[in-house]
């Protein structure tokens, strides 16, 4: 069976863990995530930081991008093109965020634009992560192409249940530097 078929399948059944998940879980999971992240050196280190918007039952990254932006740290999100092509667009209130591709609140067009070799630090999203920090995607190939020439230090999220012992890789795949539950946190060597 080919990788992205196992891919596809296995995204279906992590999505119907994280539908499973009990409210009060994601909550407390909120919190530990919120925690973890922000006590990193590399998070209190950093000046420039991108981080997606959190929808759905995805592990809040609003209060951390509110955390950052209160601490003076030039807080980006992800504005996105058809093909799988990202930048990184700063933000300076979240109340300027506008919906985009599948409806994903991003940067406005006239957003300034923080240029790949800027940031600092990134946190990045997945469906789940594996204990390497390989990610499984949602599958539109965003992040692997902005990851794979990147420098700064990466960091994905994910809820500790949702943590994988492996996850299908390819070659074109990119391990997250940290990996942050509300239990753990994995530094890739």
């Amino acid at each position: 069976m080919s990788s992205i078929l196992i891919k596809t399948e296995l995204r279906v059944r992590v999505r119907e863990e994280i539908d499973s998940l009990p409210n009060e879980y994601v909550r407390q999971s909120n919190k530990g995530i919120f925690l973890q992240v922000t006590s990193l050196k590399a998070f209190s280190d950093a000046r420039n930081i991108m981080l997606y918007y959190s929808v759905e039952r995805e592990p809040d990254t609003v209060e951390i991008a509110k955390h950052a932006l209160a601490n003076g740290k030039t807080v980006a999100f992800p504005y996105c093109f058809r093909g799988g092509i990202m930048q990184a667009r700063e933000v300076k209130d979240l109340n300027i965020l506008v919906p985009a591709i599948l409806g994903i609140p991003a940067p406005p067009d006239e957003a300034p634009l923080v240029e790949p070799e800027k940031l600092d630090l990134i946190i990045v999203p997945a469906l789940a992560f594996d204990k390497s920090g390989y990610r499984l995607g949602y599958g539109g190939g965003y992040y692997d192409r902005y990851l794979s020439d990147i420098s700064a230090y990466t960091v994905g999220i994910t809820r500790h249940r949702l943590l994988r012992d492996e996850v299908p890789r390819e070659k074109h795949d990119v391990a997250v530097n940290c990996l942050v539950t509300e239990e753990i946190v994995l530094a890739q060597p």
